[in-house]
């Protein structure tokens, strides 16, 4: 497994149906909103680096309200 956080940029007025949106999708083990630059941040996990990309890209990115996303994939620093 693999993870990654997906930090979102929303339309005004629309965190909370994101959020709604997110809790929807399997991969997604974390959402919240947030202060900041961006609105909202997601951790998701999938299978390999590949399958996150398809989560952001294909489920993530095309929830309405969604403007902006960055992945930001977690690395191991252990060995």
């Amino acid at each position: 497994m693999t993870s990654a956080y997906v930090l979102i940029e929303a339309a005004s007025g629309r965190i909370s149906a994101i959020l709604d949106a997110l809790h929807q999708i399997p991969e997604v083990t974390a959402c919240d909103a947030v202060t900041g630059q961006f609105d909202v941040i997601a951790r998701i996990e999938a299978e390999d680096i590949n399958a996150l990309g398809r989560v952001s890209y294909a489920k993530i990115q095309m929830i309405d309200g969604v403007l902006r996303t960055i992945t930001c994939n977690v690395i191991r620093l252990d060995g």
